[in-house]
């Protein structure tokens, strides 16, 4: 894990020199800093970080906008950090391809978690399954754990790290109603401080990209007062 590439972004020098300090201590070694968003878009171009931590207000450009190009170039995680804490703020931040929001004052060692946590997810999607069971299929959707591939009528579907660990979950646990408070527990652990609307931002995404009509999902579908379920009528592991 140490040999992950982890840029930080933020116009206050205290803060990243802090949470450089603290990284270093929790054993990552390739930390780079940005103190604008044009440089942070520049340094994502060339250095292809493993992940992102991003702040929104910044001199140039904010970090919304910042997301989105770096979305062009890669689908590394990005947490954002914002003395911004309405909800609304956070929704836009996830909306847009953030896969974590940390408000301002935070703990270092809080952001250190967050990163470390959405290690394991990405450790997670590349290791060797050792389950029987590497491939899901339902309807025209088809999982692959081995390359982390999901394909849509044998068209490649591209997610987020966050989109396609939900999904996994999700097929991992075919027609069981999942509670929004588990599926929070799983993707963001006891430090997410949002709530079960930053939830419902990922599956919108999950449904535009997978169902015919997200509108009237047939995969996806939300059990009311209950949470999800994904409806497989005849699912199969290869």
């Amino acid at each position: 894990m140490n040999d992950k590439k982890i840029l930080l972004v933020d116009d206050e020098e205290d803060i990243l020199n802090v949470l450089e300090t603290v990284l270093v201590k929790e054993g990552f070694q390739n930390i780079y800093k940005a103190e604008t968003g044009l440089i942070a878009i520049e340094q994502t171009r060339m250095l292809k970080p493993d992940i992102i931590v991003l702040d929104i207000m910044l001199p140039d450009i904010d970090g919304y906008e910042v997301c989105q190009e770096i979305r062009k170039m890669t689908d590394a995680p990005i947490i954002f950090l914002s003395a911004k804490s309405s909800e609304i703020d956070k929704l836009l931040g996830l909306g847009i391809g953030g896969d974590d929001y940390v408000t301002k004052p935070f703990s270092p060692k809080e952001v250190a978690y967050r990163i470390k946590a959405q290690f394991r997810r990405l450790l997670q999607m590349t290791q060797p399954m050792k389950e029987k069971s590497t491939t899901f299929q339902f309807g025209d959707i088809k999982i692959n754990q081995i390359n982390g591939e999901v394909k849509k009528a044998d068209q490649v579907i591209l997610l987020t790290a966050l989109e396609y660990q939900l999904l996994l979950f999700f097929a991992q646990h075919p027609n069981q109603i999942l509670s929004k408070e588990v599926i929070i527990e799983y993707l963001w652990g006891g430090y997410f401080d949002g709530n079960e609307n930053a939830l419902m931002v990922h599956i919108h995404h999950l449904r535009q990209k997978l169902e015919t009509d997200p509108s009237s999902p047939k995969y996806i579908v939300t059990q009311r007062g209950l949470g999800y379920r994904l409806v497989v009528n005849n699912s199969y592991g290869i």
